[in-house]
């Protein structure tokens, strides 16, 4: 249903880290994000792409707080859209290559996306969409096919 106002695409998300310089390493060198700005030892904004302010952002637990989860308060994944899909098998091989582990792969019929994890066990995902016109479904909804590409 479409309430007139929706919108226009996710602006950022805020993932609380025990090691603020692992997960600039992390999100700079495996994902390929750019630093925007810096706060100290407290938090590191970051965007893929730089005529944003920001997509990322990730802060530092303080020493007393409990990891995430044990209050309810976590995140289920963050999703990245790659411009191609020879950009997401790019990333799939990078991951391979720093011995990150692949937590799935998922075919969502208009698009694939490949899970994993960052060193504070985030979930992510890196995804690539099928532009519209070429969306088939298998007769349910838009996500009842099978994507027409495989990362191998």
């Amino acid at each position: 249903m479409n309430v007139g106002l929706a919108p226009k695409q996710l602006g950022h998300v805020v993932v609380k880290v025990r090691n603020l310089e692992r997960a600039e390493v992390f999100y700079t060198r495996i994902l390929g994000l750019t630093v925007t700005a810096k706060f100290g030892g407290h938090a590191v904004f970051m965007s893929a792409n730089t005529e944003l302010s920001h997509e990322l952002l990730v802060v530092r637990f303080d020493d007393d707080e409990p990891d995430a989860g044990e209050k309810g308060q976590r995140l289920v994944h963050m999703a990245w859209q790659m411009e191609s899909f020879e950009d997401l098998k790019a990333l799939h091989q990078r991951l391979k290559d720093n011995d990150i582990p692949i937590v799935g792969i998922g075919d969502h019929g208009l698009s694939l996306g490949v899970y994993f994890r960052d060193h504070d066990n985030n979930e992510l995902e890196a995804y690539y969409e099928l532009p519209k016109s070429e969306w088939t479904t298998g007769g349910r909804h838009i996500f009842d096919s099978k994507f027409p590409h495989s990362l191998v």
